[in-house]
């Protein structure tokens, strides 16, 4: 069974969160992909405590080249995307409870851009843990949330790309 996990925060008053660009994605995307059967999952943890439930729903280790893990990432400007694979969680605790629970890297991660950017393309990163947390906790703009709708087509092409031509074919097309 192919699985794709959005990670976020449960509860009305993270819907909109920028730490929920997962979540919002899962509950995009979803809906598109009707060639390939695909399980998505959105935990109903809290980030920090994901990896639990994404184990649970993992059939064996065999099954982890059939999982996609999506998250937003602070590292990377507003609707860009990065497909990864094997690599640590980069400070992210939510995927590192992933990582943990799995005992493993070797799955793929679809990274979703939060951060606003210069036209040049410099990200306007927060400085400092407090101002981190009020951002990736702060609800996307309006102007936002419609670049990850936007984005939700893109990521949905890439899922089906991933199942069906592979992971090398996916991040050639969509890195």
């Amino acid at each position: 069974m192919k699985l794709v996990v959005g990670l976020g925060n449960p509860g009305t008053e993270y819907e909109n969160t920028r730490h929920n660009t997962g979540r919002i994605l899962v509950g995009l995307i979803e809906d598109k992909i009707k060639d390939i059967k695909i399980k998505f999952i959105t935990p109903d943890t809290f980030m920090n405590n994901s990896g639990p439930v994404v184990a649970k729903a993992l059939a064996g280790k065999k099954a982890l080249k059939d999982l996609i893990v999506i998250y937003d990432d602070i590292d990377l400007p507003l609707g860009k995307i990065k497909i990864s694979f094997n690599r640590s969680a980069g400070g992210h605790n939510g995927l590192g409870s992933v990582i943990k629970a799995l005992k493993s890297e070797e799955f793929l991660r679809i990274r979703i851009g939060i951060s606003p950017a210069t036209p040049k393309g410099v990200l306007k990163k927060p400085q400092g843990e407090k101002a981190v947390i009020d951002f990736i906790l702060g609800e996307f703009k309006k102007s936002e949330l419609e670049t990850i709708k936007k984005l939700s087509k893109n990521v949905a092409l890439a899922i089906e790309t991933i199942f069906t031509e592979g992971k090398d074919k996916a991040m050639s097309l969509y890195n």
